[in-house]
C-alpha cells in the first residue's frame, strides 16, 4: 500500500505563531481557520505560554498537509531555535516575521542564513 502524496494545490492555509498584535492583524486580514475538529491554524503566544506549547504548535503546523506557509514571530522562533533550525521541508514554507515590539534581525533568521550559504554570501 502506498501513502498518498500531498500536492502543493492541497496546501491552502497560512498558519501563524505570534504575539497577540500579530495574530490579530493576520486574523483581520483573513488567514484564520477553524476546521470541523476545532483545530485552529494559529497560536497566540503571551508571557504565560510555555515553550513546550510553542514547540507543539510548530510541530503540528509543519506536519499538517493543508498548510502552505507558516509565519512565526522571530522573537518566538528564538525560543525554539533548535527546532526551527532542524526544519528543512519545502512545505509548509517557514517565514520569520517581526512583531510590533521586536524588529526583524536578519542575523538570527535561519532561512536567510541558508540562502546566503547557498549563494556563498556567508
Amino acid at each position: 500500500m502506498t501513502t498518498p502524496t500531498v500536492s502543493a494545490k492541497d496546501r491552502v492555509l497560512i498558519a501563524a505563531i505570534g504575539d497577540e498584535d500579530t495574530i490579530t492583524g493576520l486574523l483581520l486580514a483573513g488567514i484564520g481557520n477553524v476546521d470541523n475538529k476545532q483545530k485552529k491554524n494559529f497560536l497566540v503566544v503571551d508571557s504565560k505560554t510555555q515553550v513546550s506549547t510553542i514547540e507543539a504548535a510548530f510541530q503540528d503546523f509543519t506536519e499538517r498537509k493543508d498548510i502552505a506557509i507558516l509565519l512565526i514571530n522571530q522573537h518566538l522562533a528564538e525560543k525554539i531555535r533548535p527546532t526551527v533550525d532542524r526544519y528543512e521541508q519545502a512545505f509548509p514554507a517557514l517565514l520569520e516575521i517581526p512583531s510590533k515590539d521586536h524588529p526583524y534581525d536578519p542575523s538570527k533568521d535561519s532561512i536567510l542564513k541558508r540562502v546566503q550559504k547557498l549563494f556563498g554570501d556567508t
